[in-house]
């Protein structure tokens, strides 16, 4: 078993985190080829990204309070029981939906397996955190986010990039089909390395009632939605961005699938650039300067990009202001 303050640990809990962004990020440059070998249109290919972010969303709601009862591991491994049942574990679901897409006939079927690894997904995001928060306090917890953080940032920047390769040489199947091979590997590093962490269970029975009572009473403090809009208003452009670039690059501007992957990559190095930032930032002018700073930048990259609707000839028109928001965000 691993050890707590190791690299180890650190490198598993970030490639559990990791697998998000990998699933929305790496099969980017391969949607118009899903467009033309499924013979549909923009919209329905658009919401395979879609579905996976409600499933992600969804997911997210009840993996917390399951394995604040059953522990950490058997909610993301099935780590007891009969060896099967490590197929209803977040992993488990989550390699065994890769796989579906893999072989999915149409994009209807695309879209439902694509919800349902996305719920796979949502376990292993939270669960990691869950660890986190189990075996370290105070500042040590937010030096381990961060490690892994700094690790799992590399995921959006590189997996389009290899996403482009993929399926250039082996076709928009072959990139679900690597998904579905990397979460079996993190399942076994998983089931053989990660200690259980949860030190006391949960005894009360899980309710729905209760656990969207919760959602309510956060709904009803102004300041957490005032924050809320914030975010959710900064990650509808950040996705918009996501769902159409592949597209708009490729079809309008012309790159190739393996260039747009690059120039998803240097945008994705804008949002490292923007961290940075905002690590010197907020120390010395608080945290409202910060936001103010980021919705600013928001703003002003999604003005700029106007000048893509415009016409403007150059695929800079789109990640000249793309970098600019992601610096933002």
């Amino acid at each position: 078993m691993l050890k707590p303050d190791t690299w180890a640990l650190t490198i598993l809990l970030a490639s559990l985190t990791a697998l998000g962004p990998i699933s929305t990020d790496m099969y980017l440059p391969a949607l118009p080829g899903i467009l033309r070998d499924l013979d549909t249109g923009h919209a329905a290919v658009q919401l395979t990204l879609s579905m996976f972010l409600v499933g992600f969303a969804v997911g997210q709601i009840f993996y917390g309070p399951l394995a604040d009862r059953l522990g950490r591991k058997p909610v993301l491994a099935a780590a007891s029981g009969p060896s099967w049942l490590v197929l209803a574990a977040g992993l488990g679901i989550y390699a065994v939906a890769s796989l579906a897409c893999t072989l999915a006939p149409s994009v209807e079927l695309l879209i439902v397996a694509r919800f349902a690894q996305a719920f796979g997904a949502a376990g292993p995001i939270v669960l990691a955190r869950a660890v986190v928060r189990d075996l370290y306090d105070g500042p040590r917890a937010g030096q381990e986010l961060a490690r892994m953080g700094s690790i799992m940032g590399l995921a959006p920047a590189v997996a389009p990039f290899f996403g482009g390769l993929i399926s250039a040489s082996g076709g928009w199947r072959l990139v679900f089909l690597v998904s579905c091979a990397a979460a079996a590997a993190i399942l076994v590093s998983v089931w053989r390395g990660l200690p259980e962490t949860l030190k006391a269970r949960e005894v009360a029975p899980f309710s729905a009632r209760a656990l969207f009572g919760d959602f309510a009473r956060l709904l009803a403090h102004p300041v957490f939605r005032a924050y809320l809009t914030v975010v959710a208003a900064t990650y509808c452009g950040l996705f918009a961005f996501i769902s159409g670039s592949s597209f708009v690059l490729q079809d309008i501007y012309g790159l190739t699938p393996s260039v747009y992957g690059i120039a998803f990559g240097v945008c994705a190095g804008a949002y490292v650039l923007g961290t940075l930032i905002g690590q010197r930032v907020a120390p010395r002018f608080g945290a409202e300067v910060t936001i103010t700073l980021g919705t600013g930048m928001l703003a002003a990259g999604g003005c700029v990009m106007v000048l893509a609707l415009l016409g403007a000839p150059s695929a800079w028109s789109v990640i000249g202001p793309m970098m600019l928001y992601m610096i933002g965000v």
